[in-house]
């Protein structure tokens, strides 16, 4: 017998509002289910994610001695020799440290975190990668001048993520001051060893310098790495026109450092490929080519060969070079080398390129080098990370030539 539901007694509740209200209520659960699960994703990946950010590129919690240097310049314009003043010792170790890794699967991880923490969008996937613009660092510096005794002030206080320009992944920082455009008379700061955001709080006066001659100068900044048997390698330089600035007080600047006008991004740049096979145990380096490479010849060309060091801990491993290309500023090399590198060794391993030019009668000359490894500049970075991400496949990158 049919039974019309809305002759049903009011107080009983249909089929379909029971079924209705089931609905809602599983819908509800899971939606709250769901809530603490992303809250408790949040909170597991925002730790995680700052602790990272705490081990990677922390600034030298040491500070440097307080130092004054001097210039002084009489009507004869000459500079007498410099005067430091004693303090406390400074700190010129950094605290970055690194450990191996011991497994393919620890290495991977570890680097597939790293590269997540890249932004996707970075400078360096422009077309031409070439001219990605490279991070050198910034610096930081205070100038004021005194009246009474005709005194301009620098001090030079620290500088915050330099690129790396030793092979082991660090650079021996330290800065020159010039008032441009006299080149003669220079200052500088103590080097600091193996450290990437170095403190100098080093003071310096030039005496004896009358105001209005001040402002007809230019503040000159250059920070290099310094190299014991060889030449130092720039990292960066700022330079500001002291009558823009307000002498009356010191003022202090952050300044990104640029890159340096003494030539050393004209030395051309080279195009190499990587391959990592992790179950080989290898990687494959394959010169390809090169172009707009410096001339070093009195005839306005070069004969560049390239070699390729592997480099574990600071020691030389193993060398290959190409063939040299005579009076070839664009060289085409084609040529491909294979280094055993354990697993295990990769995170401490550093591939160095260097584009030489041969010369019969004299020494060969440098023309520009390359340091690959995951510590290395930018650039460089982006091409090991790119190198482990894809393994068994060759990724090619030009790359700027460095002094």
């Amino acid at each position: 017998m049919y039974r019309d539901p809305e002759a049903a007694s009011p107080g009983a509740p249909t089929r379909d509002v029971l079924l209705v209200s089931a609905i809602i209520t599983v819908s509800l659960s899971v939606t709250i289910v769901l809530c603490g699960l992303c809250h408790w994703c949040q909170r597991k990946l925002g730790k995680r994610y700052k602790n990272s950010l705490e081990t990677v590129g922390t600034p030298d919690s040491g500070r440097g001695r307080s130092e004054k240097k001097a210039i002084k310049l009489p009507a004869g314009g000459k500079a007498v020799n410099t005067a430091p003043v004693p303090g406390q010792t400074p700190h010129d170790e950094s605290d970055r440290r690194t450990e191996p890794r011991s497994s393919v699967s620890d290495l991977v991880n570890s680097l597939t975190s790293e590269m997540l923490m890249l932004s996707p969008g970075s400078e360096e996937d422009e077309a031409h990668e070439g001219c990605s613009r490279e991070n050198l660092g910034r610096i930081q510096f205070s100038v004021g001048y005194n009246f009474q005794e005709s005194t301009l002030t620098v001090k030079v206080m620290k500088a915050q993520e330099l690129p790396a320009k030793d092979f082991s992944g660090t650079s021996d920082p330290f800065v020159k001051i010039y008032l441009l455009p006299d080149k003669k008379h220079k200052l500088e700061t103590k080097v600091k060893r193996k450290n990437l955001n170095p403190h100098w709080n080093e003071t310096f006066l030039f005496e004896g310098f009358p105001y209005e001659k001040v402002v007809q100068r230019i503040l000159y900044l250059q920070v290099l790495d310094y190299d014991r048997f060889s030449r130092n390698d720039p990292i960066g330089e700022v330079s500001i026109p002291l009558n823009k600035v307000d002498l009356t007080q010191m003022q202090t600047f952050w300044k990104d450092l640029k890159p340096c006008s003494d030539g050393s991004g004209s030395r051309g740049e080279l195009l190499l490929s990587l391959c990592y096979n992790p179950s080989a145990n290898s990687i494959i380096v394959s010169i390809i080519k090169a172009r707009n490479l410096k001339a070093m010849d009195i005839g306005g060309t070069s004969d560049p060969y390239v070699k390729v060091w592997l480099m574990y801990k600071d020691k030389r491993v193993e060398k290959k070079k190409t063939v040299t290309k005579k009076r070839n500023l664009n060289p085409i090399f084609n040529e491909s080398f294979a280094f055993d590198i354990p697993t295990e060794k990769l995170r401490e391993t550093t591939i160095i390129i260097t584009v030489m030019d041969k010369d019969k009668l004299s020494r060969n000359d440098v023309i520009g080098k390359i340091y690959l490894s995951w510590k290395s500049g930018p650039g460089e970075v982006k091409h090991w990370k790119d190198m482990i991400a894809r393994p068994r496949q060759p990724v090619a990158q030009w790359h700027q030539l460095k002094a």
